[in-house]
């Protein structure tokens, strides 16, 4: 067996473990984000974006994905401005997370825009869904 196909397969493997059909969640989303010109997307990188710290400016205190999400997303998070519960990100305890591409999109594009007061980039978010789908 090559090593793509060894690769391959282990990738489908760790889906399903996950609770996410191989051909589903995830998988056409990354490639879009290939496509669009992503590298190769890394947990750490998206676990680094994760907690660095943004200034929104206007004397506001500065904000990441772990001010409301919190570091361990097996737990749920608490938005700091509206106080709102969030349901834990990982898809460990939540299996339908990351299982419905528009939901992925939507929230990446809303939180990305709120925390860093833009939208990420298809690096940045290739990066943000693998470091989610590894919890």
């Amino acid at each position: 067996m090559r090593a793509s196909a060894r690769a391959c397969g282990t990738l489908a493997v760790s889906l399903v473990s996950l609770g996410l059909p191989a051909q589903e969640g995830v998988g056409p989303l990354l490639d879009r984000y290939r496509a669009a010109g992503a590298g190769s997307f890394v947990a750490q990188a998206g676990a680094a974006a994760w907690s660095r710290e943004v200034s929104p400016g206007g004397g506001q205190p500065g904000r990441s994905c772990a001010s409301c999400h919190g570091t361990d997303l097996r737990r749920p998070g608490k938005h700091v401005r509206t106080g709102k519960l969030i349901d834990p990100l990982a898809p460990s305890v939540r299996p339908q997370r990351l299982s419905d591409e528009k939901q992925v999109e939507k929230w990446l594009l809303r939180n990305c825009k709120w925390t860093w007061g833009r939208e990420c980039t298809v690096q940045e978010k290739g990066d943000f869904v693998v470091f989610i789908q590894s919890r």
